[in-house]
Protein backbone atom coordinates (compact mmCIF):
# COMPACT_ATOMS: atom_id res chain seq x y z
CA UNK A 1 0.00 0.00 0.00
CA UNK A 2 1.31 3.44 -0.92
CA UNK A 3 2.44 5.65 1.94
CA UNK A 4 0.29 8.36 0.36
CA UNK A 5 -2.83 6.63 1.65
CA UNK A 6 -4.70 8.67 4.29
CA UNK A 7 -3.77 7.80 7.87
CA UNK A 8 -6.05 7.68 10.89
CA UNK A 9 -4.93 7.66 14.51
CA UNK A 10 -7.15 5.87 17.02
CA UNK A 11 -7.64 6.10 20.79
CA UNK A 12 -9.89 3.47 22.41
CA UNK A 13 -11.11 3.95 25.98
CA UNK A 14 -13.57 2.12 28.22
CA UNK A 15 -14.82 -1.43 28.56
CA UNK A 16 -14.34 -4.50 26.31
CA UNK A 17 -17.65 -3.72 24.60
CA UNK A 18 -16.25 -0.34 23.52
CA UNK A 19 -13.06 -2.12 22.41
CA UNK A 20 -15.14 -4.26 20.05
CA UNK A 21 -16.71 -1.08 18.64
CA UNK A 22 -13.19 0.25 18.03
CA UNK A 23 -12.18 -2.97 16.27
CA UNK A 24 -15.18 -2.75 13.95
CA UNK A 25 -14.36 0.84 12.99
CA UNK A 26 -10.70 0.01 12.46
CA UNK A 27 -11.64 -2.97 10.30
CA UNK A 28 -13.83 -0.77 8.12
CA UNK A 29 -11.07 1.85 7.86
CA UNK A 30 -8.59 -0.78 6.68
CA UNK A 31 -11.18 -2.22 4.27
CA UNK A 32 -11.48 1.20 2.65
CA UNK A 33 -7.74 1.63 2.29
CA UNK A 34 -6.96 3.87 5.24
CA UNK A 35 -3.74 3.26 7.12
CA UNK A 36 -3.75 3.20 10.92
CA UNK A 37 -1.17 5.49 12.51
CA UNK A 38 0.52 4.61 15.78
CA UNK A 39 1.22 8.26 16.61
CA UNK A 40 -0.59 11.58 16.59
CA UNK A 41 2.08 13.17 14.40
CA UNK A 42 1.78 10.52 11.68
CA UNK A 43 -2.01 10.75 11.46
CA UNK A 44 -4.10 12.95 9.17
CA UNK A 45 -6.86 12.91 11.79
CA UNK A 46 -7.62 11.07 15.06
CA UNK A 47 -10.72 9.17 16.19
CA UNK A 48 -11.27 8.99 19.98
CA UNK A 49 -13.69 6.30 21.23
CA UNK A 50 -14.82 7.56 24.63
CA UNK A 51 -16.32 6.20 27.86
CA UNK A 52 -18.91 8.16 29.83
CA UNK A 53 -20.04 5.75 32.53
CA UNK A 54 -18.68 7.46 35.66
CA UNK A 55 -17.15 10.87 36.35
CA UNK A 56 -13.58 9.55 36.30
CA UNK A 57 -14.18 7.97 32.88
CA UNK A 58 -15.70 11.20 31.56
CA UNK A 59 -12.64 13.15 32.68
CA UNK A 60 -10.27 10.57 31.17
CA UNK A 61 -12.14 10.85 27.87
CA UNK A 62 -12.07 14.66 27.89
CA UNK A 63 -8.35 14.57 28.66
CA UNK A 64 -7.74 12.15 25.78
CA UNK A 65 -9.69 14.40 23.38
CA UNK A 66 -7.67 17.41 24.56
CA UNK A 67 -4.39 15.57 24.08
CA UNK A 68 -5.37 14.48 20.56
CA UNK A 69 -6.38 18.04 19.67
CA UNK A 70 -3.13 19.44 21.05
CA UNK A 71 -0.97 16.88 19.25
CA UNK A 72 -2.91 16.56 15.98
CA UNK A 73 -5.67 19.17 15.74
CA UNK A 74 -8.23 17.13 13.76
CA UNK A 75 -10.37 14.93 16.03
CA UNK A 76 -13.58 12.93 15.60
CA UNK A 77 -15.23 11.77 18.84
CA UNK A 78 -17.41 8.68 19.21
CA UNK A 79 -18.50 6.34 22.03
CA UNK A 80 -20.63 6.63 25.14
CA UNK A 81 -19.59 10.19 26.05
CA UNK A 82 -20.76 11.20 22.58
CA UNK A 83 -24.32 11.05 23.93
CA UNK A 84 -23.36 14.19 25.88
CA UNK A 85 -22.17 16.30 22.97
CA UNK A 86 -22.69 19.53 24.94
CA UNK A 87 -20.16 18.36 27.57
CA UNK A 88 -17.60 17.57 24.87
CA UNK A 89 -18.09 20.80 22.94
CA UNK A 90 -18.00 22.92 26.07
CA UNK A 91 -14.55 21.52 26.85
CA UNK A 92 -13.35 21.13 23.26
CA UNK A 93 -15.39 23.21 20.78
CA UNK A 94 -13.00 22.49 17.89
CA UNK A 95 -13.69 18.74 17.53
CA UNK A 96 -14.78 17.96 13.98
CA UNK A 97 -17.67 15.60 14.73
CA UNK A 98 -19.32 13.90 17.72
CA UNK A 99 -21.25 10.61 17.47
CA UNK A 100 -22.71 8.24 20.06
CA UNK A 101 -21.78 4.60 20.80
CA UNK A 102 -21.74 1.86 18.12
CA UNK A 103 -22.32 4.53 15.45
CA UNK A 104 -20.04 2.90 12.88
CA UNK A 105 -21.62 4.47 9.80
CA UNK A 106 -21.63 7.96 11.31
CA UNK A 107 -17.95 7.66 12.22
CA UNK A 108 -17.06 6.49 8.72
CA UNK A 109 -19.16 9.28 7.23
CA UNK A 110 -17.23 11.83 9.29
CA UNK A 111 -13.91 10.28 8.25
CA UNK A 112 -14.98 10.44 4.60
CA UNK A 113 -15.98 14.09 5.03
CA UNK A 114 -12.75 15.29 6.62
CA UNK A 115 -10.34 12.74 5.12
CA UNK A 116 -11.64 11.35 1.81
CA UNK A 117 -10.39 7.85 0.95
CA UNK A 118 -7.87 7.38 -1.80
CA UNK A 119 -9.40 5.35 -4.60
CA UNK A 120 -6.62 2.83 -5.01
CA UNK A 121 -7.55 -0.58 -6.50
CA UNK A 122 -4.39 -2.19 -5.05
CA UNK A 123 -5.43 -2.37 -1.39
CA UNK A 124 -4.13 -4.82 1.19
CA UNK A 125 -6.60 -7.59 1.88
CA UNK A 126 -8.24 -7.28 5.31
CA UNK A 127 -8.25 -10.64 7.16
CA UNK A 128 -11.61 -12.25 7.76
CA UNK A 129 -11.31 -11.75 11.51
CA UNK A 130 -10.92 -7.99 11.00
CA UNK A 131 -8.59 -5.65 12.86
CA UNK A 132 -8.07 -6.65 16.52
CA UNK A 133 -6.80 -4.50 19.39
CA UNK A 134 -6.20 -7.50 21.64
CA UNK A 135 -3.25 -9.92 21.30
CA UNK A 136 -3.66 -12.46 18.51
CA UNK A 137 -4.53 -15.34 20.84
CA UNK A 138 -7.67 -13.95 22.51
CA UNK A 139 -10.59 -11.80 21.38
CA UNK A 140 -13.76 -10.28 22.76
CA UNK A 141 -16.97 -11.52 21.13
CA UNK A 142 -19.78 -9.01 21.60
CA UNK A 143 -23.18 -10.67 21.31
CA UNK A 144 -25.53 -7.72 21.93
CA UNK A 145 -25.82 -4.00 22.48
CA UNK A 146 -27.69 -2.13 25.19
CA UNK A 147 -29.64 -3.26 28.24
CA UNK A 148 -33.28 -3.57 29.30
CA UNK A 149 -32.59 -3.04 33.00
CA UNK A 150 -32.86 0.27 34.80
CA UNK A 151 -30.44 -0.07 37.70
CA UNK A 152 -30.45 3.21 39.59
CA UNK A 153 -26.67 3.67 39.55
CA UNK A 154 -26.28 3.02 35.81
CA UNK A 155 -26.79 5.25 32.77
CA UNK A 156 -25.80 2.63 30.18
CA UNK A 157 -29.37 2.32 28.74
CA UNK A 158 -29.42 6.09 28.13
CA UNK A 159 -26.03 5.81 26.42
CA UNK A 160 -26.41 2.54 24.49
CA UNK A 161 -30.18 1.98 24.41
CA UNK A 162 -32.24 -1.14 25.11
CA UNK A 163 -31.08 -4.70 24.43
CA UNK A 164 -30.40 -5.49 20.77
CA UNK A 165 -29.09 -9.04 20.31
CA UNK A 166 -27.01 -10.06 17.31
CA UNK A 167 -28.41 -13.05 15.38
CA UNK A 168 -26.60 -16.15 16.56
CA UNK A 169 -25.48 -17.06 13.04
CA UNK A 170 -23.59 -13.78 12.76
CA UNK A 171 -21.95 -14.25 16.18
CA UNK A 172 -20.88 -17.81 15.40
CA UNK A 173 -19.52 -16.88 11.96
CA UNK A 174 -17.37 -14.21 13.61
CA UNK A 175 -16.20 -16.71 16.23
CA UNK A 176 -15.24 -19.20 13.50
CA UNK A 177 -13.17 -16.58 11.69
CA UNK A 178 -11.39 -15.69 14.91
CA UNK A 179 -10.59 -19.33 15.68
CA UNK A 180 -9.31 -19.89 12.11
CA UNK A 181 -7.02 -16.88 12.64
CA UNK A 182 -5.45 -18.53 15.70
CA UNK A 183 -7.50 -17.14 18.58
CA UNK A 184 -7.32 -19.52 21.54
CA UNK A 185 -9.81 -17.77 23.84
CA UNK A 186 -13.17 -16.14 23.10
CA UNK A 187 -14.44 -13.75 25.76
CA UNK A 188 -18.21 -13.34 25.42
CA UNK A 189 -19.29 -9.81 26.37
CA UNK A 190 -22.48 -7.75 26.42
CA UNK A 191 -24.38 -5.67 28.98
CA UNK A 192 -26.45 -8.73 29.99
CA UNK A 193 -25.27 -12.04 28.53
CA UNK A 194 -28.06 -13.96 30.29
CA UNK A 195 -30.68 -11.96 28.36
CA UNK A 196 -29.19 -12.79 24.96
CA UNK A 197 -31.96 -13.30 22.41
CA UNK A 198 -34.85 -12.12 24.60
CA UNK A 199 -35.54 -9.19 22.27
CA UNK A 200 -35.57 -11.54 19.26
CA UNK A 201 -37.82 -14.03 21.09
CA UNK A 202 -35.00 -16.58 20.71
CA UNK A 203 -35.72 -16.87 17.00
CA UNK A 204 -33.98 -19.48 14.89
CA UNK A 205 -30.98 -18.51 12.82
CA UNK A 206 -28.62 -20.66 10.76
CA UNK A 207 -25.01 -21.66 11.31
CA UNK A 208 -23.23 -24.34 9.31
CA UNK A 209 -26.46 -25.07 7.49
CA UNK A 210 -28.26 -26.01 10.72
CA UNK A 211 -30.92 -24.06 12.67
CA UNK A 212 -29.75 -22.61 15.99
CA UNK A 213 -31.78 -20.64 18.55
CA UNK A 214 -30.56 -17.13 19.33
CA UNK A 215 -30.29 -17.95 23.03
CA UNK A 216 -27.53 -18.17 25.63
CA UNK A 217 -27.56 -21.98 25.99
CA UNK A 218 -27.43 -22.72 22.26
CA UNK A 219 -24.75 -20.06 21.76
CA UNK A 220 -22.58 -21.64 24.47
CA UNK A 221 -23.11 -25.15 23.02
CA UNK A 222 -21.97 -23.99 19.58
CA UNK A 223 -18.99 -22.02 20.86
CA UNK A 224 -18.01 -24.98 23.01
CA UNK A 225 -17.61 -27.10 19.88
CA UNK A 226 -14.85 -24.89 18.45
CA UNK A 227 -11.98 -26.30 20.52
CA UNK A 228 -10.94 -23.04 22.21
CA UNK A 229 -11.48 -21.49 25.62
CA UNK A 230 -14.87 -19.77 25.94
CA UNK A 231 -15.28 -17.36 28.87
CA UNK A 232 -18.61 -15.77 29.86
CA UNK A 233 -18.79 -12.20 31.15
CA UNK A 234 -21.66 -10.05 32.50
CA UNK A 235 -23.93 -12.97 33.36
CA UNK A 236 -26.92 -12.15 35.55
CA UNK A 237 -27.90 -14.96 37.97
CA UNK A 238 -31.24 -15.87 36.42
CA UNK A 239 -32.54 -19.44 36.87
CA UNK A 240 -31.85 -20.40 33.24
CA UNK A 241 -28.11 -19.88 33.82
CA UNK A 242 -28.36 -23.26 35.62
CA UNK A 243 -28.60 -24.87 32.16
CA UNK A 244 -25.11 -23.66 31.18
CA UNK A 245 -23.31 -25.07 34.23
CA UNK A 246 -23.30 -28.69 32.91
CA UNK A 247 -21.42 -27.46 29.81
CA UNK A 248 -18.73 -26.19 32.18
CA UNK A 249 -18.66 -29.47 34.12
CA UNK A 250 -18.18 -31.31 30.79
CA UNK A 251 -15.29 -29.05 29.79
CA UNK A 252 -17.07 -27.56 26.77
CA UNK A 253 -16.77 -23.98 28.00
CA UNK A 254 -14.61 -22.60 30.81
CA UNK A 255 -15.89 -23.13 34.37
CA UNK A 256 -15.95 -19.36 34.86
CA UNK A 257 -18.80 -16.92 35.46
CA UNK A 258 -18.41 -13.17 35.70
CA UNK A 259 -21.56 -12.09 37.58
CA UNK A 260 -22.07 -8.45 38.65
CA UNK A 261 -23.72 -9.13 42.03
CA UNK A 262 -23.03 -5.51 43.18
CA UNK A 263 -24.15 -6.11 46.80
CA UNK A 264 -25.29 -8.74 49.28
CA UNK A 265 -27.93 -6.80 51.22
CA UNK A 266 -31.50 -7.28 49.89
CA UNK A 267 -32.48 -3.74 50.90
CA UNK A 268 -29.52 -2.17 49.07
CA UNK A 269 -30.15 -4.33 46.00
CA UNK A 270 -33.76 -3.17 46.02
CA UNK A 271 -32.65 0.49 46.08
CA UNK A 272 -30.29 -0.34 43.21
CA UNK A 273 -33.23 -1.91 41.30
CA UNK A 274 -31.02 -4.85 40.46
CA UNK A 275 -32.58 -7.60 38.33
CA UNK A 276 -33.00 -10.86 40.24
CA UNK A 277 -32.41 -8.99 43.50
CA UNK A 278 -34.94 -11.24 45.25
CA UNK A 279 -33.19 -14.43 44.11
CA UNK A 280 -31.43 -16.56 46.72
CA UNK A 281 -28.04 -16.19 45.07
CA UNK A 282 -26.18 -18.07 47.80
CA UNK A 283 -28.33 -21.14 47.21
CA UNK A 284 -27.83 -20.83 43.46
CA UNK A 285 -24.03 -20.63 43.88
CA UNK A 286 -24.13 -23.72 46.11
CA UNK A 287 -26.04 -25.70 43.47
CA UNK A 288 -23.73 -24.56 40.70
CA UNK A 289 -20.69 -25.74 42.63
CA UNK A 290 -22.34 -29.10 43.27
CA UNK A 291 -22.70 -29.58 39.50
CA UNK A 292 -19.29 -28.09 38.65
CA UNK A 293 -16.86 -28.12 41.60
CA UNK A 294 -14.20 -26.38 39.47
CA UNK A 295 -16.44 -23.35 38.90
CA UNK A 296 -14.73 -19.98 39.35
CA UNK A 297 -16.94 -16.97 40.09
CA UNK A 298 -15.78 -13.39 39.78
CA UNK A 299 -17.86 -10.34 40.60
CA UNK A 300 -17.84 -6.62 41.27
CA UNK A 301 -19.43 -4.77 44.16
CA UNK A 302 -20.32 -1.23 45.14
CA UNK A 303 -19.82 -0.05 48.72
CA UNK A 304 -21.11 3.24 50.10
CA UNK A 305 -24.23 3.19 47.93
CA UNK A 306 -26.57 6.04 49.00
CA UNK A 307 -28.23 5.16 52.28
CA UNK A 308 -25.99 2.14 52.96
CA UNK A 309 -25.97 1.55 56.73
CA UNK A 310 -23.30 -0.24 58.72
CA UNK A 311 -25.78 -3.10 59.17
CA UNK A 312 -26.30 -3.37 55.39
CA UNK A 313 -22.56 -3.28 54.80
CA UNK A 314 -22.11 -6.09 57.35
CA UNK A 315 -24.74 -8.07 55.42
CA UNK A 316 -22.50 -7.70 52.37
CA UNK A 317 -19.44 -8.95 54.27
CA UNK A 318 -21.42 -11.90 55.64
CA UNK A 319 -22.70 -12.69 52.13
CA UNK A 320 -19.16 -12.64 50.73
CA UNK A 321 -17.87 -14.93 53.49
CA UNK A 322 -20.55 -17.48 52.67
CA UNK A 323 -20.31 -17.10 48.88
CA UNK A 324 -16.51 -17.55 48.87
CA UNK A 325 -16.11 -15.84 45.50
CA UNK A 326 -12.79 -16.50 43.79
CA UNK A 327 -12.22 -13.14 42.10
CA UNK A 328 -13.66 -9.87 43.41
CA UNK A 329 -13.50 -6.19 42.52
CA UNK A 330 -15.01 -3.38 44.56
CA UNK A 331 -15.66 0.32 44.00
CA UNK A 332 -16.81 3.06 46.37
CA UNK A 333 -20.04 4.53 44.99
CA UNK A 334 -19.36 7.44 42.64
CA UNK A 335 -22.27 9.74 41.69
CA UNK A 336 -22.95 9.66 37.95
CA UNK A 337 -24.72 12.60 36.35
CA UNK A 338 -28.24 11.53 35.45
CA UNK A 339 -28.27 8.38 37.63
CA UNK A 340 -31.41 8.03 39.83
CA UNK A 341 -29.27 6.53 42.62
CA UNK A 342 -27.97 10.00 43.46
CA UNK A 343 -31.38 10.83 44.94
CA UNK A 344 -32.58 7.53 46.46
CA UNK A 345 -31.13 8.26 49.91
CA UNK A 346 -28.58 10.35 51.79
CA UNK A 347 -25.04 9.99 50.44
CA UNK A 348 -22.51 8.05 52.51
CA UNK A 349 -19.57 10.22 53.65
CA UNK A 350 -16.40 9.74 51.58
CA UNK A 351 -14.35 8.67 54.62
CA UNK A 352 -16.90 5.96 55.42
CA UNK A 353 -16.90 4.73 51.79
CA UNK A 354 -13.13 4.42 51.80
CA UNK A 355 -13.06 2.64 55.15
CA UNK A 356 -15.69 0.13 53.97
CA UNK A 357 -13.82 -0.38 50.71
CA UNK A 358 -10.65 -1.26 52.64
CA UNK A 359 -12.51 -3.69 54.92
CA UNK A 360 -14.21 -5.35 51.95
CA UNK A 361 -11.00 -5.76 49.96
CA UNK A 362 -9.15 -7.14 53.00
CA UNK A 363 -11.77 -9.88 53.31
CA UNK A 364 -11.75 -10.52 49.55
CA UNK A 365 -7.95 -10.89 49.56
CA UNK A 366 -8.14 -13.33 52.47
CA UNK A 367 -10.71 -15.48 50.64
CA UNK A 368 -8.74 -15.33 47.38
CA UNK A 369 -5.48 -16.34 49.06
CA UNK A 370 -7.13 -19.30 50.80
CA UNK A 371 -8.81 -20.55 47.61
CA UNK A 372 -5.60 -20.17 45.57
CA UNK A 373 -3.60 -22.05 48.19
CA UNK A 374 -5.80 -25.11 47.61
CA UNK A 375 -4.53 -25.27 44.02
CA UNK A 376 -0.85 -25.64 44.97
CA UNK A 377 0.42 -29.01 43.71
CA UNK A 378 -2.27 -29.37 41.04
CA UNK A 379 -1.72 -29.80 37.32
CA UNK A 380 -3.54 -27.11 35.30
CA UNK A 381 -3.81 -26.01 31.70
CA UNK A 382 -2.81 -22.38 31.19
CA UNK A 383 -2.70 -19.96 28.26
CA UNK A 384 0.56 -18.04 27.76
CA UNK A 385 0.10 -14.27 27.32
CA UNK A 386 3.68 -12.97 27.19
CA UNK A 387 7.31 -13.81 27.92
CA UNK A 388 9.56 -11.86 30.27
CA UNK A 389 12.84 -12.78 28.58
CA UNK A 390 14.94 -10.85 31.07
CA UNK A 391 13.56 -12.83 34.01
CA UNK A 392 13.13 -16.07 32.04
CA UNK A 393 9.47 -16.24 33.06
CA UNK A 394 6.33 -16.91 31.02
CA UNK A 395 3.28 -14.93 32.12
CA UNK A 396 0.14 -17.00 31.64
CA UNK A 397 -3.46 -17.29 32.80
CA UNK A 398 -5.39 -20.26 34.08
CA UNK A 399 -9.01 -21.03 33.28
CA UNK A 400 -9.82 -18.98 36.39
CA UNK A 401 -8.30 -15.78 35.03
CA UNK A 402 -9.71 -13.31 32.51
CA UNK A 403 -7.17 -10.98 30.89
CA UNK A 404 -6.44 -7.67 32.59
CA UNK A 405 -8.91 -8.12 35.46
CA UNK A 406 -7.86 -11.34 37.22
CA UNK A 407 -4.58 -12.85 38.34
CA UNK A 408 -1.66 -14.42 36.46
CA UNK A 409 0.23 -17.71 36.51
CA UNK A 410 4.00 -17.10 36.42
CA UNK A 411 5.75 -20.09 34.84
CA UNK A 412 9.31 -20.35 36.09
CA UNK A 413 12.21 -22.70 35.51
CA UNK A 414 13.29 -24.87 32.60
CA UNK A 415 11.51 -24.29 29.30
CA UNK A 416 9.51 -21.26 30.45
CA UNK A 417 11.37 -18.64 28.40
CA UNK A 418 11.05 -20.73 25.22
CA UNK A 419 7.25 -20.63 25.27
CA UNK A 420 5.27 -18.40 22.91
CA UNK A 421 2.18 -16.21 23.48
CA UNK A 422 -0.94 -18.16 22.56
CA UNK A 423 0.40 -21.57 23.60
CA UNK A 424 -1.74 -23.69 25.92
CA UNK A 425 0.49 -25.71 28.24
CA UNK A 426 0.18 -27.88 31.31
CA UNK A 427 1.89 -26.67 34.48
CA UNK A 428 2.22 -27.75 38.08
CA UNK A 429 1.24 -25.05 40.57
CA UNK A 430 4.10 -24.58 43.04
CA UNK A 431 3.13 -21.48 45.03
CA UNK A 432 0.33 -18.96 45.56
CA UNK A 433 -0.04 -15.46 46.95
CA UNK A 434 -3.19 -13.35 47.42
CA UNK A 435 -4.06 -13.13 43.72
CA UNK A 436 -1.42 -14.89 41.58
CA UNK A 437 -0.02 -18.38 41.11
CA UNK A 438 3.50 -19.62 40.38
CA UNK A 439 4.18 -22.79 38.42
CA UNK A 440 6.65 -25.01 36.59
CA UNK A 441 6.21 -26.34 33.07
CA UNK A 442 5.07 -29.96 32.66
CA UNK A 443 3.98 -30.38 29.01
CA UNK A 444 3.40 -28.29 25.91
CA UNK A 445 0.17 -28.90 23.97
Amino acid sequence: MSSANPKVGFVSLGCPKALVDSERILTQLRTEGYEISGSYEGADLVVVNTCGFIDAAVQESLDAIGEALAENGKVIVTGCLGKKEDVIREAHPSVLKVTGPHAYEEVMGAVHQYLPPKHDPFLDLVPAQGVKLTPKHYAYLKISEGCNHRCTFCIIPSLRGDLVSRPVGSVLAEAENLVKAGVQELLVVSQDTSAYGVDLKYKLDFWGGKPVKTRMLELCEALGSMGVWVRLHYVYPYPHVDNVIPLMAEGKILPYLDIPFQHGSPSVLKRMKRPAHAENTLERIRRWREICPELIIRSTFIVGFPGETEEEFQELLDWLKEAQLDRVGCFPYSPVEGAPANDVAEPVPEAVKQERHERFMALAAEISAERLQRRVGRLEEVLVDEIDEEEGVAIARSKADAPEIDGNVFIEGEGAAALKPGQRVTVRITEADDYDLFAELVTVQ
